[in-house]
């Protein structure tokens, strides 16, 4: 009888041994599960309606001792009341898993690692590079001041929420009689062709800021290091129709700078000239090596680099002025542009012979604010003075604004004919000894002051 007992009591720790098994084969499936995405609600709640016997603890995988509660006839309930302590487990088990998953490994480690110095050992200059930048080197930043971005000195001390504004240049507005506050900033600023009449705001720069800059720098130093053997030439031009000036009179350079008046089939404040006067113009006269910049925008882009290649240039670069208002802000409204209103412009760079050159000085990108029409950056003198130093330069197409030291500038809107080259001169008085017939009965002569 007893006997017949034990086997009846074996039996049951058996069968409960095996249920346990079971609970946990299905709460380990619930976990594989959730980690590859699948449905985890089903399947927890199948692991706790396949468990129908009492359990009074239990460790989950996570480590943490919990209670569970149940009989066969409750089991469902008591999978229930384990289920968010289930999911907790679980999602622990998956930050885990997704933590070691994305730590580096000691060999990723040590490769970041080889990567960051060669990155750090390429990007150091070299001693001649050094050498190049420390010759051309502004001695006080070049006696530039950088605007605000938050344009008038209130916005300044409202966005640092401070009583004084910051040290950089500011603007005022320009409120006259007629101008409506609530309209906001006129799109073209300074640009603007009826600043009279025009309501919209318009802003000068603050006048204080630039009596502080000005008293800052008044220490006597020269703000532009030059090369010792660079010597300067007095600026000279020829004002001339470039379509009959004979370009042998000049003699030759080593750099060639040209804004042409493009057909770019739009109204224009000035002349144009035609595509095939722009093909037969005798550009390879100028030069017999050095380089070239040709300003081109919209179709011109395409005329342009035909134009050099027809000059014998090969084109090796270019340069993108990206234009900015008086705000200091890219221009959203610009004034030329079939299909989208432009707001940069174009330089072509073509080369010829072979080049000595200080590479790698500057970059081939210009941020600069627009001023009259056609009036380019100043900045793109300075790069092309660091690429060439105290080289021959002739502008083509310019204006009184262009003319440079170290630059012959040619143009019909310059004043008259200003020569200090000595061999230049000779050269003028035996193509044109009775003077230059710009147009009928209009007869120039040079002069030296």
């Amino acid at each position: 009888m007893d006997h017949g007992g034990e086997e009846v009591g074996g039996g049951g720790y058996q069968s409960k041994t095996q249920s346990l098994r079971d609970k946990m084969k299905k709460r380990r499936q619930a976990i594989e599960s959730l980690l590859t995405g699948e449905g985890v609600a089903n399947t927890v709640e199948a692991a706790g309606d396949a468990a129908g016997v009492p359990e009074k603890k239990s460790k989950s995988d996570d480590g943490h001792v919990k209670e569970e509660v149940g009989d066969v006839e409750s089991g469902g309930g008591g999978a229930q009341a384990a289920s968010p302590s289930t999911e907790k487990g679980v999602g622990g088990a998956a930050d885990d898993l997704t933590a070691l998953l994305s730590m580096q490994s000691a060999k990723e480690r040590e490769e970041r690692s080889q990567q960051e110095e060669i990155f750090t050992l390429l990007s150091k200059p070299t001693a001649r590079e050094q050498s190049l930048l420390n010759t051309f080197k502004s001695a006080d930043g070049g006696g530039v001041k950088e605007f605000c971005q938050h344009s008038t000195k209130a916005e300044c001390c409202k966005v640092h929420q401070a009583s004084q504004p910051c040290d950089k240049l500011h603007f005022v507005k320009i409120l006259q009689q007629h101008t409506d506050e609530s309209l906001g900033d006129c799109s073209f600023l300074n640009t603007c062709f009826h600043m009279d009449t025009c309501k919209y705001i318009h802003y000068e720069v603050d006048k204080t800021d630039v009596a502080c800059k000005v008293k800052k720098d008044s220490g006597g130093r020269t703000s532009i290091r030059t090369l010792e053997s660079t010597k300067l030439v007095p600026p000279q031009w020829v004002q001339c129709d470039l379509r009959n000036l004979k370009f042998e009179v000049l003699g030759k350079f080593s750099v060639l700078m040209a804004d042409p008046p493009w057909d770019i089939h739009m109204e224009l404040p000035y002349g144009t000239m035609s595509d095939d006067e722009m093909r037969r113009l005798p550009v390879p006269d100028l030069q017999d090596e050095g380089l070239i910049f040709l300003w081109v925008t919209g179709r011109a882009m395409e005329l342009g680099r035909e134009c050099l290649k027809l000059w014998g240039y090969e084109r090796v670069d270019e340069i993108i002025w990206v234009k900015t208002n008086q705000l200091q802000r890219i221009i959203r409204t610009g004034r030329t542009g079939h299909w989208l209103n432009h707001g940069k412009e174009h330089c072509l760079v073509g080369a010829k012979g072979n080049l000595l050159l200080n590479r790698g000085l500057d970059c081939d990108v210009i941020v600069a604010e627009v001023r009259a029409t056609s009036h380019k950056p100043d900045e793109i003198y300075g790069i092309i003075e660091r690429l060439s130093p105290g080289t021959r330069k002739i502008e083509l197409f310019g204006r009184p604004h262009n003319v440079q030291p170290n630059w012959v500038t040619l143009g019909n809107q310059l004043d008259g004919v200003m020569i200090h080259d000595a061999e230049m001169m000779d050269r003028w008085n035996k193509f044109y000894p009775n003077g230059y017939n710009i147009a009928e009965n209009f007869v120039l002569h040079p002069r030296q002051e």
